[in-house]
């Protein structure tokens, strides 16, 4: 192991262990009041221990319980983290892979045509900057479905970088490179999938990753909207039962979820990796 990454270990985990105490130092269990409560007071609950932020202990704690067994199925309402996740990963993967379909081919499509560039590029900058959620109402009230338009967000939302990196990718492949295919006699297709999508192919991956990054931010907020199931859900129903350890538990887990995701998407893209 390199010594530079033994440093970059080192450093991480006294980062880690400086937030953990910080952590443990200000937050603190719930404190009663002190003063002496009249009758109406101790009705209305001032007696009551109040609510603050739990620590790491308790967060880990809560994490380990939830970890313990995470697919049981105790009702709607009452899932665990790990069914949870599947629920918001299904949906993710779903509208990532329609969008892949959709956005690939019409990305390559724009990028070989200047034509078909110039006329749909007005389109591609007014629908490009809307934001995914602001399309969940109409896609409740058309699909009338709440999973299926949680699906339909994602794949807006998925469609817009991987059209614009392809499109890209495809564009910037060299000249000379396509004019070897012609002087090959290369046909249509051999020219797209013997030149062109070998070279474009680290700038679709790109678009890949972008993409994949942004479906698991919104999925998030989506599936607080919808309801139902998902990890979205889960972190809202968790503030609704005021237990604000899960709250901060599934927060990681999310960050953990959408690093594989990135960390997957990057591994793959290596494996298309062309050298000239």
């Amino acid at each position: 192991m390199k010594r530079e990454t033994i440093n970059a270990a080192i450093i991480s985990l006294t980062l880690f262990a400086f937030a953990f105490i910080l952590g443990e130092v200000f937050t603190s269990k719930g404190k009663k009041e002190t003063k002496e409560l009249t009758e109406y007071e101790i009705l209305m609950g001032a007696s009551e221990e109040k609510a603050s932020l739990p620590g790491p202990i308790a967060v880990f704690s809560r994490a380990w319980q939830e970890l313990s067994n995470p697919f049981y199925d105790a009702g709607p309402n009452d899932k665990g983290i790990g069914v949870q996740i599947f629920y918001s990963l299904g949906r993710v993967l779903l509208g990532y892979f329609l969008a892949i379909i959709i956005a690939v081919p019409a990305g390559f499509l724009i990028g070989m045509s200047p034509i078909m560039y110039k006329a749909l590029d007005p389109f591609i900058q007014l629908l490009k900057p809307i934001s995914p959620l602001a399309w969940m109402p109409l896609a409740l009230f058309i699909i009338k479905d709440s999973a299926m338009s949680a699906i339909f967000v994602i794949f807006i939302c998925s469609v817009w970088p991987i059209l614009m990196n392809t499109a890209f990718g495809v564009a910037s492949v060299k000249k000379d490179w396509l004019n070897v295919g012609r002087t090959l006699e290369m046909n249509a297709f051999q020219k797209a999938f013997q030149i062109i999508l070998p070279a474009a192919a680290p700038t679709i991956f790109t678009g890949l990753r972008i993409s994949i990054g942004i479906s698991w931010l919104v999925i998030v907020a989506a599936e607080m909207l919808v309801g139902g199931t998902g990890i979205g859900y889960y972190v809202w129903n968790e503030w609704n039962n005021l237990d604000l350890a899960s709250v901060i538990f599934s927060v990681l887990m999310i960050g953990v979820v959408g690093m594989l995701l990135d960390f997957l998407i990057n591994r793959a893209g290596k494996l298309f990796v062309y050298t000239e």
